[in-house]
């Protein structure tokens, strides 16, 4: 007499990994709008929990800590940030066309992830040790690109300075939009960046330049 093959019995194991992910992301955005909402001190893991619908033992599963949770969403900014200035740069337009872009870029980015910026502004020196280095090489790398090109519009004559000072207080008065940006204010983010572009370049051009932004 022939014995059938028994099937395995499917143990119960770990999600399978699109669950896992949907778990992560759930986990992500909640944490990315208690933290815009109220800052990172003054949320809990406890209400991240809650919010993402997972159980606090299942959520330490899923994350090291409540600061690994913010680091995640403050890297995943700016390395967009980062990722957009370089595709931009790589373009190989004139300078003056190139800051054009990327200012026009910075304020897309910062309307559309202002949850995160809000976090950013607020949240970022909470993040201790390693985090902190990485982080700010991260934004290193980013003000050195708009360095780069503000230096290479000097050398070729377009704009009048490229002085250090100009690029920290350009970027700086770019991400205080997160600040004040409203949904439903009276410009559209398209309208903001070419107010702030032509400010911008009305101060940095040469005075016998004549390029077009």
């Amino acid at each position: 007499m022939t014995t059938e093959p028994v099937s395995p019995v499917r143990r119960r194991g770990r999600p399978r990994a699109t669950e896992r992910a949907d778990t992560r992301e759930r986990i992500h955005h909640a944490a990315l709008e208690l933290f815009a909402e109220r800052g990172f001190h003054a949320t809990g893991v406890a209400e991240i929990g809650a919010k993402a619908d997972v159980q606090r033992g299942a959520l330490y599963y899923h994350i090291g800590s409540k600061e690994d949770l913010l680091w995640a969403i403050l890297r995943d900014y700016t390395r967009l940030l980062l990722a957009d200035a370089e595709r931009i740069i790589e373009a190989h337009a004139d300078p003056v066309e190139t800051l054009t872009r990327l200012i026009r870029s910075h304020v897309e980015l910062i309307v559309t992830h202002r949850r995160a910026v809000a976090v950013h502004l607020r949240d970022a020196d909470a993040l201790t040790h390693e985090h902190a280095v990485v982080l700010q090489q991260l934004r290193d790398r980013l003000q050195r690109h708009w360095q780069d090109v503000i230096d290479a519009g000097h050398a070729a004559g377009h704009l009048r300075t490229a002085d250090h000072i100009v690029t920290n207080g350009l970027l700086g008065m770019l991400n205080s939009l997160g600040y004040w940006y409203r949904e439903r204010g009276p410009h559209s983010p398209a309208e903001i960046a070419d107010i702030l572009t032509d400010t911008i370049l009305s101060g940095l051009r040469a005075t016998d330049d004549n390029t077009e932004g």
